[in-house]
This record gives C-alpha cells, structure tokens and sequence, in this order.
C-alpha cells in the first residue's frame, strides 16, 4: 500500500459522530486531534517502534488506534478492548478490514453508566492475553473512570501482560498540593468535592463518572506492583494549571 493510499484510508477512519460522542465528544476534530496528540505521546516520550506490539486498554471508537495504523509494521500489531459492543464493532468492521494487525475484543465489564448489563465486575476481570504479551500498554481515560479496587486489578494485569523492559502509558487525575490548590480556587474544569480518603468522585451517585486519586496512592500502587515511574510526571490542565502537557495527568513507567 503507497502511503498516498494508506493516508487516504486513515482519513476515511473516522466513526460516526454518536459514538464519539459517547466516548468523549468534540466531534471529527477532537477525535482526530486527540489521536494524534497521544501518537507522538507514544513515539517521543515512551519510544514506541513500529514492529512493537502494542495493548489499549479501553480502545473506544479507535480513536488512537486509527493513527497507530500508519506506524506498526514489520511485526507490529495492536490489540485493544473495551466494554462498549457498537465501539468495538465499528473497529473491527472498519479498521481490523483493513489492517489484519488491528484486532480488537468486546470485554462485558459492568459499569453502571457504559455497560449496565455487564456480566464481570472490573475488580476480577483478566485480560485476555498471555503472560509478557506486549512491549507497550496504554490506557487514557480509563483510570479517571474506575475505583480503587479495579484500578488495582487492572495495573497487576498491565504488569503481567507486559514483557519485561516494558513500558505503559496511564492517564489520571491526580491529587497533589498544587491540583487541590487550583480546584480548591475553582480554576478546574472538574469539581472532586467528594474525599474518600485517597480518592476523590465526582458524583457519588455515578462513582465513575470521574474519579481523582491522590498521586501518593497511585506511586504506592506502582511500587507495590514493580512498575518504575520513568520521571517526570506530566501534569494536566485538568486543574486550571497554566503549564502542562495535556487535559489529564500522564504516567509513564516501566516494567
């Protein structure tokens, strides 16, 4: 496939406006800016090659799987999943088609809010993939979505799924002096007034529809768990910070 060819399909890679929506929102743009936006993430902060093999934990509509596509090769392959049906099955119809590499997998985790009639709860969820499968995992947005008790699932099953020297990219919101500073003069566009000791909801009613955790929980986490934080932290704009490097606040570490 020429790259003209090849870009031409990445264009045509976008979904219908309903499920970026519900993945997210902001439209054609947004979707394609993000993408991107966590692509170069990958390349120039984590060191991603192309014939690596590559996990998203939480794929949605594809929306960082579709500019992977131009850059795995020669061996590389992504695997992703998420709990949405329409979500992966978009994917699969539009994108797996075309690049035999992508494969992705309906996961039916309950969640009150995307997937009521989910038949496993997060907390014992396994992923389906073998020990040491991946060179590098990722999730964004998810972490800002689950409590603690499946947090922590989900990290172990990061740590076994990942080869070793291998590398994973996380997003949270995370509580320090300087996030409770600015939420606290109401600079942030989220309001976690909610404290359950080292987390912090949104709407206790809807505990995932956002969740803050103290980065002091999340760092004994990592450690418990043998994950190395690759310093520094990326802090988010989340908060009203005025310096940062995305929305939400970036973790990269290795196994």
């Amino acid at each position: 496939m020429t790259s003209k060819n090849q870009g031409s399909l990445i264009n045509e890679l976008v979904p219908p406006e309903k499920m970026i929506d519900w993945v997210g929102g902001g439209g054609t743009s947004w979707f394609k800016q993000v993408g991107n936006e966590f692509f170069q993430y990958f390349v120039e902060l984590c060191d991603l090659k192309p014939n690596e093999k590559v996990l998203d934990v939480g794929c949605g509509c594809g929306r960082i799987a579709v500019p992977l596509t131009e850059y795995l090769e020669d061996g590389g392959s992504y695997e992703g999943f998420d709990i949405t049906t329409d979500e992966v099955n978009w994917c699969r119809e539009n994108i797996s088609t075309k690049y035999p590499n992508f494969r992705f997998h309906r996961a039916n985790i309950y969640s009150k809010h995307y997937n009521p009639n989910g038949k496993v709860t997060a907390s014992e969820y396994k992923f389906p993939y073998e020990d040491m499968s991946f060179d590098f995992v990722f999730l964004t947005s998810v972490f800002t979505h689950i409590l603690p008790q499946e947090l922590e699932n989900y990290l172990s099953e990061i740590v076994r799924v990942l080869k070793r020297g291998g590398k994973c990219l996380i997003s949270f919101f995370l509580l320090n002096p300087e996030s409770l500073k600015y939420s606290n003069e109401n600079l942030g566009i989220l309001d976690f007034k909610y404290d359950f000791e080292y987390y912090r909801l949104l709407n206790p009613d809807v505990p995932e529809f956002a969740v803050a955790y103290k980065e002091s929980f999340i760092q004994s986490l990592y450690e418990k768990h043998q994950l190395k934080i690759m310093e520094p932290i990326r802090y988010g704009s989340w908060c009203g910070r005025k310096e940062f490097l995305s929305c939400q606040d970036i973790i990269i570490a290795v196994k």
